[in-house]
């Protein structure tokens, strides 16, 4: 029988203290979509562009339906594809005014300068993140007046 005689415990350093999960990689993409929005709406916290984020993706989730809908829920991270999935439908699309106006009584305090400012910032992010395809099909979707607050130019009519 071998005896072995108890050695003293050596630790390893690690960067962090606490015991870190690595991260999930959608909370890494949500995380990126809200810094994005957060840079380009020049929010000074991350909460913040995090709630606006939110309010808009809830407003727009309505009023894109059928496959675009899909669509734009599994192009963004998972967070955001929840957020816009979960709403109902809106049984009469908004113009893009009732719509900024839709967003602004959701965000205690907001004008609708302000939230054309909040939707513009999620809507050019969301844009961006998506891809080109996707934002003319949900633009296709939507009433006129949509694609400036995506960040472009209107849309031509199409014959």
């Amino acid at each position: 029988m071998t005896v072995t005689t108890p050695q003293p415990r050596t630790t390893i350093a690690t960067p962090s203290l606490r015991p870190r999960v690595k991260e999930e990689p959608e909370a890494a993409d949500w995380l990126e979509l809200t810094e994005a929005v957060r840079d380009a709406g020049q929010y000074p916290t991350r909460a913040e562009a995090e709630r606006v984020t939110r309010i808009v993706l809830s407003a727009l989730g309505g009023h894109v339906t059928g496959d675009e809908r899909v669509a734009l829920a599994q192009a963004l991270p998972r967070e955001a594809g929840r957020v816009i999935a979960s709403q109902i439908p809106a049984t009469h699309p908004l113009t893009a005014r009732e719509f900024v106006e839709s967003v602004a009584t959701r965000i205690e305090g907001s004008t609708p300068a302000t939230a054309r400012w909040d939707v513009s910032s999620v809507l050019s992010v969301l844009s961006t993140h998506v891809g080109e395809s996707l934002t003319t099909r949900v633009l296709e979707q939507l009433p006129p007046g949509y694609a400036l607050l995506f960040g472009r130019a209107a849309l031509a009519p199409h014959h």
